[in-house]
């Protein structure tokens, strides 16, 4: 598909940012403007959607600049400049901003329709919270956070003369030789024993900012504050909770029970810590792809047996270079899709080294991808500002649907067989992970003066009530304390992780779905995708057909429903 750029109607066509007088009278054309008329007032509404996409987009390609190539001091200088010189600046204004459309004479005419009524709703959040003095709190937070990545990304091992990153080092723990998975796992912990102390340094001083914020906006703590800030309007903390006792019944036992018939196949009482990713009867890890090339072939393949618009998207990426795949020093760890508002056309970054990892989350982020392409013609910015209950849905259920496809990638069907149950197995395995992180970030911030021991402590105490008590982690017990500082979004993203948990619930339902009616399922699937955020998340759930329920009842059907699917084979 040939997709360009819309044309501007307020902003500059080539607009280059490079000082904040560069957009300053934008703001200030905005903020005076008469917006008397009906007419004149959308009209500022979609102008101050258009700056917002600008803006957005430019802060965008800064942050993947600066991922892709860490080391480079010009992308880093790039992108703090913006959270350093820019976003102070747009903070006031978008509190003018704000009052300005909530004040409206046309405000609760518009807000009378479903999408004005979302998007306005967060506003108004966005209104309430504001404080003048979190503004230069803000830009620390955003500077420091992102530190996190830079020690991520310098994090590597020596082995055989080679270089590795951590994500390379990682799939050597998939091989069946113990020797070797104790060599490398040994070279991890001592990587990561370096830099024990500097993340837990680095996380205090994130809680105290981010407590410090939270009482300036007249909050207790910083979790009700996030969690409203986030815009969590349609569950409570209490359904968080919740969810919590629902992993630890449903979902921990049937980990065991999986957990311990891989014991018996391994020939072991207990795992060590370097077992838990092998396979237990000593297959060689799943190698589905070479390189990135290859990973992106296949992919598009499968794409176009679910839905060729679905294939259109990843060729469109692909044409555009919005895609950088392959894992390579220097690069920051993980993986995302960063949705480019104005364009339409989102950015895909992974670290992909051969792994069947690497191939769930190349279809991962092509669900996120898929979802940007189907919202990209909605009206105003504020539509597409997805919550993640939304966005992970897209991007979990796309694993889902083209697992019955992954045979383009092994033409061997007892790999494809394994594939697929390995998939099933870690959704399952991911579920308490999730639920622990959620629960060990509720206490750390209903708790932000306690004590690094302290945290390491919480941190110990809930991994037994999530895990199965069949690892023996002797002599690696500071690390298993510390495990939870490998997740990135308890440093950059605070409280945005439960939503993988609920979204892969969703998803679930959705593939649930696919194996009664895929054509069906599909077609459910995208409508929702259509809506962006224009309605509930219960709505766009609806709109999947499925529920959007966590409850224990209903983990408890899914659970069932997971366990029959792997006793098929």
């Amino acid at each position: 598909m040939k997709i360009e750029r819309n044309t501007r109607q307020f902003v500059a066509e080539y607009l280059v940012i490079d000082s904040w007088e560069a957009i300053h009278g934008y703001f200030t054309d905005l903020v005076n403007r008469d917006i008397s008329k009906k007419e004149d007032f959308v009209r500022w509404l979609k102008d101050k959607s258009e700056i917002e996409a600008v803006l957005e987009e430019d802060a965008a390609w800064r942050y993947i600049k600066m991922t892709i190539d860490t080391q480079s001091e010009e992308f880093a200088n790039a992108y703090n400049f913006f959270i350093q010189k820019i976003q102070p600046e747009l903070a006031p204004f978008d509190d003018q901003l704000n009052k300005k459309l909530v004040n409206s004479t046309f405000f609760e005419e518009l807000n009378k329709e479903e999408a004005y009524r979302i998007y306005f709703r967060s506003v108004k959040t966005e209104l309430d919270l504001f404080r003048e003095e979190n503004i230069p709190l803000m830009a620390q937070l955003n500077e420091k956070s992102s530190k996190f990545g830079s020690i991520s990304a310098a994090q590597n091992i020596e082995h055989n003369g080679e270089k590795l990153t951590m994500q390379k080092a990682a799939s050597l723990l998939k091989e069946p030789n113990e020797t070797l998975r104790k060599t490398i796992f040994d070279k991890m912990t001592a990587v990561r024993r370096d830099d024990l102390e500097k993340l837990d340094a680095l996380f205090s001083e994130l809680i105290g900012l981010r407590h410090q914020v939270a009482i300036n906006a007249g909050f207790s703590n910083f979790r009700d504050y996030k969690l409203q800030s986030m815009g969590r309007f349609d569950y409570t903390k209490e359904d968080c909770f919740n969810f919590h006792s629902a992993i630890k019944k449903c979902i921990v036992p049937l980990v065991k029970e999986i957990q311990q018939e891989k014991l018996r196949l391994f020939g072991k009482d207990k795992f060590k810590p370097w077992d838990t990713d092998v396979d237990p009867e000593g297959k060689a890890p799943l190698k589905p792809f070479t390189t990135g090339q290859e990973l992106l072939a296949g992919s598009i393949k499968m794409f176009d047996q679910l839905d060729t618009y679905f294939g259109d998207c990843l060729r469109t990426m692909n044409e555009m270079n919005h895609l950088d795949l392959d894992s390579k020093a220097g690069k920051a760890p993980g993986g995302y899709n960063y949705p480019l508002y104005e364009i339409g056309v989102p950015f895909i970054f992974m670290n992909a080294v051969g792994a069947q990892r690497d191939l769930v989350t190349m279809v991962h982020e092509g669900g996120h991808a898929v979802h940007s392409f189907l919202s990209r013609e909605l009206e105003l910015t504020g539509f597409k500002s997805l919550p993640s209950e939304v966005a992970e849905l897209a991007s979990m259920s796309m694993e889902m649907l083209t697992m019955n496809l992954w045979k383009e990638f092994y033409a061997n069907e007892a790999d494809f067989k394994r594939a697929k149950k390995e998939q099933l197995e870690t959704i399952l395995k991911i579920l308490p992970w999730i639920a622990q992180i959620d629960e060990f970030q509720h206490w750390i911030y209903e708790n932000p003066t306690h004590s690094v021991s302290e945290r390491h402590a919480k941190w110990s105490q809930i991994s037994k009530e999530y895990g199965t008590g069949l690892t023996d982690w002797t002599g690696y017990e500071d690390m298993q304390a510390s495990a939870w500082q490998r997740q990135l979004h308890l440093f950059e993203v605070p409280f945005y992780y439960i939503e993988y948990g609920i979204a892969q619930l969703g998803a679930l339902g959705v593939w649930k779905n696919s194996l009664e009616n895929l054509p069906k399922a599909i077609e459910d699937y995208k409508n929702a995708l259509r809506l962006g955020y224009t309605k509930t998340i219960p709505e766009i759930y609806k709109t999947a057909n499925i529920r959007f329920d966590f409850t224990e009842g209903y983990l408890k059907e899914l659970a069932d429903f997971v366990k029959e699917e792997l006793s098929r084979g």
